[in-house]
């Protein structure tokens, strides 16, 4: 008699792992399955292994349902050409990379990838080598649109050529003379680069010209270009932007007689947020407030798939320049009628609160109104008032305003410390420019109660958005910020374990790196360990599946206030629209269904804005200190990688790149786990966080870029030595002792006084010296 079939034993987590690492793409639960042989019956088994390897940040999950090993290449993808390496084989990278890592490269080896060139795309199938190296066959050539490159056009006896603006380019290309389109020696240009791959350098061809690089708008209009930024709206729009009209009352709730003020930065142009706040008489609330907030309602102006809702969508969000805003709306809503002016009548979103003395919210509710601002207010009025210094403005509205704002703000922010968020406090650079966009100074953005009393406001009035959402069973785009990934985790630990300091190794909360950073503060170690911190945080991202937000410590967190400038907004104004029964205007049914391509499509626009924002300040700070080439600089090192340093200076938050050839003769070795170069022979340590002293060697506008030396100068710690650290104020050098090593030679004197004090007294002499016991062993 034949025997039963023996099932075939269950996989390990392990071994699912292995299997998911091992594959060249992506696999689903059917592919698993089938290469395990696991039958129906134990498809639960297999879900739950892939639920906790996911949630380990093991494996990712992918486009239907499929899973692959974090950061991982699909098997087949669109890739451009970046380069061309010096034995001619063509590197690549995918065009779809959306992530802050340095891309993976991969190698096109088939003969058929010969006859492209750099800035072409192609299909290609994938295998990967190692984790940033994949080696790519050609399935198909795409024509797609031409690559652009953005540069500065310089004249020459062939035509002309084309020095790319961006930093992380070059190469140069040669301009045929029919293809200036007329542009001179110094202009920015648009350039298309031809197809094709020759001897020497690449052909392009001139589309646009932008203007010469010393006027003013040059540096935006290259940020805005390099992002692909959208800045001229379709003609529909702007015709449906200047015909919007005021908003009518109807059934709108009438809350003009509120004194709702709003609080902004001196600079800003659109008000779409406004505050009130009022002890609240109720008595079983003795010390508590009722609050206010009022947020211009887009919604009422932008309707679902009409040519505002389709322009505002591409956008994502306004991307702010130190000289000009490229905003999400058109100027007659975003500083018209959607912009909260005082003494006018504005349509609005608004949430009433109540908050308890400790800043607990009691309850809240919802209504869609008509708000008449009483004042247009700055956060250094409102700062200066409150610290007794009011003008003939704020003076009248110290008490009956902005002593309940400050009184309910006082309150969320105990809720907040008791809560245990993220304490990352990451200084931001402001760049001064006049009305001609000249730059006239680079500063340290100064940040007041003022600030944080807004920002307590708004993260209230964006819990009760998401609550009301959640409560309605409807849609929400949540403002996700997910947990340390844990290979992140472990790298931190790693560091932190090399200055005995010490990160919990069970469920991480806010409070656990708050601990860390409260312990070296004041320390030579706070800035290295603040930078590492912050590296080790997942990035926020914008996802109708709510994984809540561990920075702010919060099970729940939508953005609401700011319609006006994210998309994000709208789409949560509309969902309460529809939730709570409050217009024709809400949230569509095409919409709900596309909420995670909508998530992940905002969630591009804003890293793009937040690059172009971070690239033009560069450049701008680098055109003002571009005079100072040679000068001295006090800095700290805020960047250390196998090529060199990034050197950040103290005054104006500039950086440059120190190159590894320039420092002191040696051999240097990048220690990645201690974020340092070491020097092989002389064992000189530049390490992240050091205080040093640069040199300017030079400074390009053009690029952003910016070259420093490092200097060892008198009274600064120019270079570290072995077993020397840096004070953190003053660039003196000293003995290097961890925070942890401190603790442990303070308890190791504190124990020897008790047991010098415990002899001298068994002997009969008086303890310690003159007799006396230490404060510190008394008890």
């Amino acid at each position: 008699m034949t025997k039963p079939k023996q099932p075939a034993p269950l996989p390990t987590k392990d071994q699912v792992l292995e299997f998911i690492n091992e594959s060249p793409g992506k696999v689903g639960k059917r592919e698993i399955a089938r290469a395990f042989h696991i039958g129906s019956q134990d498809r639960v088994h297999l879900k739950k292994i892939l639920k906790d390897l996911a949630e380990e940040g093991a494996i990712e999950r992918g486009h239907k349902r499929q899973f692959h090993r974090p950061g991982a290449l699909p098997e087949v993808l669109v890739v451009e050409v970046i380069a061309i390496d010096p034995e001619g084989g063509l590197v690549a990278k995918p065009v779809t990379w959306t992530q802050e890592d340095t891309p993976p490269r991969i190698l096109l080896t088939d003969r058929k990838s010969q006859a492209m060139g750099r800035g072409d795309r192609a299909l290609v199938r994938v295998r990967r080598i190692r984790d940033d190296l994949y080696e790519g066959k050609l399935i198909k050539r795409l024509a797609g649109a031409p690559n652009q490159v953005l540069g500065v056009y310089e004249a020459g006896p062939e035509g002309g050529r084309l020095v790319p603006t961006s930093k992380r380019e070059k190469t140069e290309y040669l301009v045929p003379a029919n293809d200036t389109m007329g542009a001179e020696p110094g202009e920015i240009v648009l350039a298309e680069v031809m197809p094709g791959r020759r001897l020497g350098l690449r052909l392009a061809k001139v589309v646009e010209r932008l203007g010469h690089t010393g006027q003013a708008k040059s540096v935006s209009l290259i940020c805005i270009h390099e992002n692909d930024i959208p800045v001229e709206f379709p003609p529909e729009a702007l015709k449906q932007a200047e015909e919007a009209e005021a908003a009518t009352l109807g059934r709108r709730e009438d809350l003009r007689a509120i004194p709702f003020v709003t609080i902004d930065g001196e600079d800003a142009r659109d008000f779409d947020d406004a505050v009130f706040a009022e002890p609240d008489d109720a008595e079983d609330n003795p010390g508590g407030f009722r609050m206010m907030v009022a947020i211009a309602d887009v919604a009422h102006y932008v309707r679902p798939g009409d040519p505002l809702d389709r322009a505002a969508f591409e956008r994502g969000n306004s991307v702010y320049f130190p000289d000009r805003v490229v905003p999400m709306l058109p100027e007659a809503l975003s500083n018209g009628w959607c912009s909260l002016r005082p003494n006018e009548d504005r349509p609005v979103m608004a949430v009433r609160m109540r908050i308890d003395r400790h800043g607990n919210k009691l309850d809240h509710a919802f209504t869609r109104g008509m708000i008449r601002s009483s004042a247009r207010l700055t956060y250094t009025q409102v700062q200066n008032a409150m610290d007794g210094m009011a003008d003939e403005f704020t003076g009248p509205l110290v008490d009956p305003v902005l002593k309940p704002l400050y009184g309910a703000f006082h309150a969320l922010a105990e809720a907040r410390n008791r809560r245990g968020t993220l304490d990352l406090d990451i200084p931001e650079r402001r760049i001064l420019v006049d009305d001609e966009g000249q730059v006239t100074g680079v500063v340290i953005r100064p940040r007041f109660d003022s600030h944080r009393l807004i920002e307590e406001f708004m993260i209230l009035a964006n819990v009760c958005a998401a609550e009301e959402l959640e409560k309605h069973d409807t849609p929400c785009m949540y403002r996700v910020h997910d947990e340390p990934a844990p290979e992140r985790l472990q790298a931190l630990r790693e560091f932190l374990d090399s200055m005995d300091l010490t990160l919990t190794t069970g469920t991480i909360k806010p409070h656990h790196f708050n601990k860390i950073l409260e312990s070296v503060k004041g320390s030579p170690d706070e800035i290295i360990v603040n930078e590492v911190v912050l590296r080790s945080q997942a990035q926020a991202v914008y996802s109708p599946e709510n994984l809540g937000h561990f920075g702010l410590g919060l099970r729940r967190y939508a953005h609401f206030t700011s319609p006006i400038r994210r998309y994000s907004d709208l789409v949560v104004h509309r969902g309460l629209i529809r939730a709570l029964g409050l217009g024709k205007d809400g949230l569509t049914d095409e919409e709900m269904e596309r909420m995670e391509p909508i998530g992940e499509h905002i969630s591009i626009t804003e890293r793009r804005a937040a690059t172009a924002e971070r690239d033009a300040t560069d450049r701008f700070a680098a055109a003002w200190l571009a005079n100072h080439v040679g000068s001295l600089f006090s800095g700290r090192i805020r960047g250390v990688n196998r090529f060199g340093l990034f050197v950040e200076l103290s005054e104006t938050g500039a950086s440059g790149l120190v190159p590894i050839s320039t420092l002191p003769d040696d051999y240097y070795m990048h220690d990645e786990a201690q974020h340092a170069l070491i020097g092989r022979k002389s064992r000189r340590t530049y390490r992240l966080g050091d205080l040093v002293t640069a040199q300017l060697m030079e400074a390009s506008p053009l690029t952003g870029g910016m070259l420093f030396h490092i200097v060892e100068e008198k009274g600064h710690a120019g270079v570290r030595k072995p077993g020397e650290t840096v004070d953190a104020e003053t660039g003196a050098r000293k003995p290097a002792v961890s925070v942890g090593r401190q603790r442990r030679v303070k308890a190791a004197k504190d124990t020897r006084r008790v047991k010098v004090a415990g002899r001298a007294t068994a002997k009969g002499k008086k303890p310690g010296k003159g007799g006396k016991v230490s404060r510190k062993t008394k008890h």
